[in-house]
């Protein structure tokens, strides 16, 4: 793009949203640009619309100029699928964020919701709480500030096993035509008008009633089916993942190739009355011996169970020990802003000493986690946390009584409710951990290769076993995960003179081979190469590629006329 378009680009997008909310200088676009975990390059600029109708008006002018286009959220993805990846993309790139977008509305007496781009998990939580009702995720995303529409986008499942990946076929979207032109689609089930700027006003306004509402029951709001698909315990197809054709439908896994200004979702009815136990085992095959057992033989599914590996529980202690603190006493909703002013730190005086401050102050947090947690800490390799409904506690305590009776082989304790709370929350702080791990010791750590991924369903031995050369390259490997859909995160914090790339590609071969798909939940992002289900879906959805070009190590060129980048894969 010329000097004289990128002018006229800056004036359309000023006259949009106003002079302030389109940022260009290189310190106040650098927490934008940077991804959380990975990804980082320039941009025209960042531009924060303040209403459904800012949106519709930058995403038309940015189209008109034919620049690429980023949509990013909170920007807590872990694969770098929100923000840049160096500066090759066709007429420059403009990077929308939707966190000022945060407006939410509760319809049909609590029963479903209707979500702008920039509705954070935290925010619906709150909204639903008088309802007795509560969102598709509740636990982990929630907690670091992510979108509900973000977690639609890239299928993200969480920790709640009988809920499955994010999921509509409700959705008002924008879609970049094959001629290069902008089109909003509303398929919300919602009676708002025809134009493009009524429809959109009337959202951010609320001008719409009940009656306006086609209870659309054809349509599904949440992937009805997973509770069953899940208990197929002798199914070789992971139970949920990015390429998984069930859930590609219009906004649902279309990881940013349509601009999506709002989604329709179910919400579930809160189970206050629950038991939580805390499972310590030497034998991986117990856990699978009751996780096969629930699935098949229990009436009704339990309600989370999250695993955690020794090595992930103690650098989790070690290293996420300040998030912990923070999550604990200020609160989720707090936290958006803490990482804002994070990343307006490291802009300033260099990437990595806020974490080296942050850590050296953690050394000043009291102990934080349970006694109990330190014996099996100790006694264990491998941890569960077992959440179960009211009706489900007998039937759960006589089966741990057999499988972890109390010896070398497996113990268990049921959890007060603060023992509860603590243990779920140093569960998910583990991901951010090798982060601050990887800023601490930089002279040590090449990099950090971060898989997620989704074992069969039929699968026993889920315990990883890497080959001796690929261990000698690692300093730590973290295991956690979602045990009962078989959804791990698998962390290697790798040694320096590795080669990142290689190391992660030698994890694909050993991935392949036990019949796991990758990515399981995340955006494919910059790391992932996307499989050919999932590359015909976004050529559908976006056939000018001028929204998040480049995803997956697609073709960047416009459509999808260039080659794509280097690395084979299924």
């Amino acid at each position: 793009m010329t000097d004289t378009r990128d002018t006229q680009l800056l004036a359309a997008l000023r006259g949009a949203v106003g002079k302030r909310h389109v940022l260009t200088a290189s310190r106040a676009t650098a927490r934008f640009r940077k991804g959380y975990r990975t990804g980082e390059g320039p941009a025209i600029a960042v531009v924060r619309p303040g209403s459904l109708v800012e949106l519709w008006r930058t995403a038309s002018a940015c189209v008109a100029a034919d620049v690429s286009i980023i949509m990013q959220a909170s920007n807590t993805g872990l694969t770098g699928g929100s923000t840049p990846d160096g500066a090759d993309y066709p007429g420059g790139l403009v990077i929308i964020s939707t966190t000022r977008l945060g407006g939410l509305t509760v319809i049909r007496e609590g029963a479903q919701v209707l979500c702008q781009p920039g509705t954070t998990l935290h925010r619906l939580e709150q909204a639903l709480r008088p309802y007795g009702r509560e969102p598709h995720s509740v636990i982990g995303s929630s907690c670091l500030g992510a979108s509900v529409v973000g977690g639609v986008c890239n299928n993200s499942g969480g920790s709640l096993i009988r809920r499955g990946p994010a999921y509509t076929q409700l959705a008002l979207f924008g879609e970049v035509l094959p001629d290069g032109s902008l089109r909003l689609v509303n398929h919300l089930g919602i009676a708002l008008g025809d134009e493009p700027e009524t429809i959109l006003s009337r959202i951010d306004n609320g001008t719409f009633t009940e009656a306006d509402i086609d209870p659309a029951q054809d349509k599904w709001a949440h992937d009805h089916s997973y509770a069953d698909h899940v208990r197929d315990i002798e199914s070789a197809v992971p139970a949920r993942f990015n390429a998984d054709p069930r859930c590609l439908f219009e906004a649902a896994g279309s990881a940013g190739k349509l601009i999506v200004f709002a989604v329709r979702l179910d919400t579930f009815a809160r189970e206050d009355e629950t038991t939580t136990f805390y499972i310590g085992t030497a034998e991986p095959a117990r856990l699978t011996e009751l996780r096969r057992t629930m699935l098949r033989d229990f009436d009704t599914l339990p309600i989370a169970g999250e695993y955690m590996h020794r090595t992930a529980f103690d650098v989790a202690d070690r290293y996420g020990r300040d998030m912990f603190f923070a999550i604990e006493r200020l609160g989720t909703d707090r936290l958006p802003a803490l990482f804002a002013a994070k990343a307006r730190v490291d802009a300033a005086i260099g990437g990595g000493l806020s974490d080296r401050l942050m850590q050296w102050s953690s050394r000043f947090i009291p102990d934080h986690l349970p006694e109990m947690m330190r014996l099996y800490r100790d006694r264990f390799a491998h941890h569960l946390i077992l959440k179960v409904p009211r009706g489900q506690v007998e039937a759960a305590r006589e089966l741990l009584a057999r499988l972890f009776p109390g010896g070398a082989e497996g113990d268990h304790f049921e959890c007060t409710a603060k023992e509860a709370a603590k243990a779920f929350l140093h569960r998910f702080v583990a991901a951010g951990a090798a982060v601050r791990y990887r800023a601490v010791h930089a002279d040590e750590v090449a990099d950090i290769v971060a898989l997620d991924i989704a074992l069969p369903r039929n699968t026993r031995e889920w315990v990883e076993q890497l080959p001796a050369a690929l261990e000698a390259q690692t300093i730590h490997a973290l295991y956690y995960g979602h045990f009962f859909c078989q959804v791990f995160h698998q962390d290697y914090i790798v040694k320096k003179g590795t080669d990142p790339l290689a190391f992660e590609h030698a994890l694909w071969a050993l991935l392949d081979e036990r019949g796991a798909q990758y990515p399981a939940e995340h955006n494919v992002g910059h790391l992932y190469i996307a499989r050919p289900t999932l590359q015909e879906f976004y050529r559908s959805i976006d056939p000018h590629n001028q929204l998040n070009p480049g995803i997956g190590h697609t073709p960047r060129g416009r459509d999808w006329t260039d080659s794509a980048a280097t690395g084979d894969h299924p």
